[in-house]
């Protein structure tokens, strides 16, 4: 008897969780269960997703503040590479094109290329790590046994093919190891060498628990069985996109269990390694079929470890961690110049001591420029200054990007789309960029130029040149027959200088100059012949203006999450030359010069809840604009509203005019997680609409005139190579009232020179 007392006194419990992606966060019901039921836990030995789970056991944290981890918005965010609101810094950002694709490259001086090969953003999950475990790391001085519990973690050497085990050192990077799924994110380095996840070569570590601690009894946890007993003949093509993750997932072998520890195997069958955001069921899951075993569970494990126990240990522990006040950065792969750079953004100049929110403000003001979201977050504790430091590893930069689009529609307005990057850091950032476009429709050119200047408290510097060519007579329709074509053909140009600056998070501010040179060519009537000829109309001349500018929705076509907003306030002083054609109730050429001012506003946004979600938008439009030469040219270059996919590749008259206001309401229903149903109406209302009776108009004779509606339904497939779209649209235009448009890929272009 006295033996048996000795040895439950001194019985040590390790528990072991396998990886298995989200099916891992089941080992937090595991972790209830036992706590609730006084089952001590010793050590914790993980890979992968249970590594996380694990990590934070050792580090602390409760089963409940895991649980509220694991379930909160926050954690759904950092696995799916968003960022929170209040952190997604829209300075960097720029408009959306219509591109599907991104090639990283990293190009050298010797011209040597790699490629970028991490299919998922983990700047906010390498963050979270860090903050989360830098307090319990500095506090068990980087010994994994000095921990709340003792914890090893496994990671794969994939170059020498051996697992790797962790037992000291910076926790979140060991977990961030683990979890370095190939081909789905980057890898980082330790002690000199690339690691990955862990359940490349031991996804169940039971032998490190044996090696490592000897522990009496083991509480084995397994989350990732072999999915097929046989195979999936009838589904193998729809399973290949997972086939990496399935080599991740093993048939565990329940007898590498001693005869005198438990295995545990929650019955996961209706869930995938992707369904984080089924938390809360698959938590419920781990806690059920644990207390199944806990009757086997108490008969191997007679040493209890009450609740107040546990929470007096646990709170000893925590309440060593030292506060997070932060002394200085260190960088790992950058020079001086860059350095001083990076700096100025975390404005380090401006304080002695560095507080969290500064560190993560600078953080992610930092990564909102693509060039540098390669680069690896740590917080490490510095006992010479008694204040912790952030470390900067500066993995591989993709300095050079390659970005291909395009869209195939049922409409005459298919295109290709390249975009092309490339960065060079030294003391400032200097971005390259050219995009083109070509099709039937539309074609277009951009370069710029971007000077990031930190030094100057974030501002860009930003020469621009835009060409753009709209051809608007072979409008053929797949769906539907037309007799009156349009006769337009469009380019315009623009040169200019941008000069960008953060207003805030979340709004970027914009001074821009430009010389813009317009032609237009066009008939004014429907009925015209080979032997007429078109007008001409040419502007030329200075705009300025301010911008004002957000955009947080989930899409860039097609959103049902987030809003954006726009501001404009611009100047025009423009020449015009016009030469009449033969349709031209005018004979004379004509030269006259426009100075006037516009004001616009527009902003979106969509209130999502479950699968529904509605939406609004409202647009306005006041301005001095003057009427030029006729009635179609002025047309053509009056402010238009183009609230559906398809508005900007049309001449909707009754959509254009010097003043208005528009207002549309959205719904959105999602079927499935990647195919929606969507509805609008729009409405709008012009303040001295055009008259193509009355050439010369009188803006004493004001008023508001008739409503103009608006709408459309569909149905929209979000694909890798974007949305896959049918659209039922509606105008209220005599010329385009009803129409049908599938499309593939984003419908999108440039802006215009007057825009």
């Amino acid at each position: 008897m006295m033996i048996l007392v000795s040895e439950s006194h001194g019985q040590k419990v390790a528990l072991v969780l396998s990886g298995g992606g989200a099916k891992g966060i089941a080992h937090v019901g595991v972790i209830k269960a036992l706590e609730e039921n006084d089952i001590p836990i010793d050590y914790v030995v993980g890979t992968s997703m249970g590594g996380i789970i694990s990590g934070c056991y050792a580090a602390g944290f409760s089963a409940d503040k895991i649980e509220d981890i694991v379930t909160s918005d926050e954690f759904s965010g950092w696995v799916n590479g968003e960022l929170e609101k209040s952190y997604n810094y829209y300075y960097n950002k720029d408009d959306p094109d219509a591109s599907f694709l991104s090639i990283k490259l990293s190009l050298d001086s010797t011209f040597n290329a790699s490629i970028s090969s991490s299919l998922a953003s983990d700047l906010a999950l390498n963050y979270a790590l860090a903050e989360n475990f830098a307090q319990p790391s500095a506090n068990a001085n980087y010994n994994y046994d000095s921990l709340f519990v003792p914890i090893r973690i496994v990671a794969a050497d994939i170059f020498t093919q051996q697992e790797v085990v962790m037992s000291e050192g910076s926790l979140s990077q060991s977990l961030r190891a683990t979890l370095s799924v190939p081909f789905f994110y980057k890898p980082i380095r330790i002690d000199g060498k690339y690691l990955f996840d862990g359940g490349i070569y031991n996804n169940f570590p039971v032998d490190v628990a044996l090696n490592d601690f000897n522990p009496d009894v083991i509480i084995g946890v397994n989350v990732s069985s072999k999915i097929f007993n046989e195979y999936p003949y009838d589904n193998d093509e729809k399973l290949l996109s997972n086939s990496l993750l399935y080599m991740l997932l093993d048939k565990t072998d329940p007898s590498i269990i001693p005869s005198s520890g438990v295995y545990i195997e929650p019955n996961l069958s209706g869930y995938t390694a992707f369904d984080f955001s089924k938390a809360e069921a698959l938590i419920d899951s781990g806690y059920v079929w644990t207390m199944k075993h806990m009757d086997e569970i108490k008969a191997k494990v007679q040493r209890r470890e009450n609740c107040d126990s546990l929470y007096t240990r646990r709170n000893e522990f925590n309440d060593r961690n030292k506060p997070l006040l932060f002394k200085g950065i260190n960088y790992h792969g950058f020079n001086s110049k860059q350095r001083r750079y990076i700096n100025k953004v975390f404005k380090t100049h401006k304080k002695d001591s560095l507080y969290m929110d500064d560190i993560k403000s600078g953080y992610f003001r930092l990564v909102s420029e693509s060039f540098f979201q390669t680069i690896y977050p740590d917080i490490t504790f510095d006992d010479e200054n008694n204040a912790y430091q952030l470390e900067i590893f500066g993995r591989p930069r993709n300095n050079f990007n390659v970005d291909i689009g395009g869209t195939i529609a049922s409409r005459n307005v298919s295109q290709i789309f390249l975009g092309l990057e490339y960065y060079f850091f030294d003391n400032y950032l200097l971005k390259n960029s050219a995009n083109f476009y070509t099709g039937s429709f539309y074609k277009s050119a951009q370069l710029k130029s971007r000077l990031n200047l930190s030094a100057l408290n974030q501002l860009y510097i930003e020469p621009e040149f835009t060409f753009n060519d709209w051809d608007y007579i072979d409008s053929d329709d797949i769906l539907s027959d037309r007799d009156d074509p349009t006769i337009l053909q469009r380019a315009d140009r623009k040169y200019g200088l941008n000069i960008g600056f953060p207003v805030g998070t979340n709004l970027k501010g914009v001074l821009s100059g430009a010389w813009i040179n317009n032609n237009d060519l066009y008939s004014n009537t429907k009925s015209f012949t080979t032997s007429d000829t078109l007008d001409k109309l040419g502007l030329e001349g200075i705009k300025a203006g301010v911008y004002f500018m957000r955009n947080d929705l989930n899409r860039k076509q097609y959103p049902d999450e987030g809003q954006s907003f726009e501001f404009s306030l611009s100047y025009f002083n423009l020449k015009e030359n016009y030469e009449p054609g033969s349709t031209a109730e005018l004979v004379d050429n004509a030269s006259h010069q426009h100075e006037w001012f516009r004001v616009k506003a527009s902003a979106q946004k969509y209130f999502k809840k479950g699968r529904f979600s509605t939406g609004y938008m409202v647009e306005g439009v006041l301005s001095n604009q003057p009427f030029f030469s006729n009635y179609y040219g002025s047309l053509i270059n009056a402010p238009g509203f183009n609230p559906i996919q398809d508005s900007r590749t049309l001449l909707l008259e009754n959509f254009r005019a010097y003043n208005y206001m528009a207002l549309g309401v959205r719904g959105v229903f999602n079927i499935r997680s990647n195919l929606d149903f969507r509805i609008a109406a729009y409405g709008f209302k012009g303040y001295e609409s055009l008259n193509r009776e009355d050439v010369d108009i009188d803006f004493g004779n004001t008023e508001w005139h008739k409503v103009s509606l608006a709408g459309n339904a569909g149905l929209v497939l979000h694909s890798p190579v974007g949305p896959i779209a049918l659209n039922a649209n509606y105008y209220d235009d005599n010329e385009n009232r009803f129409g049908v448009l599938l499309h593939v890929g984003f419908l999108l272009f440039n802006k215009r020179s007057m825009e």
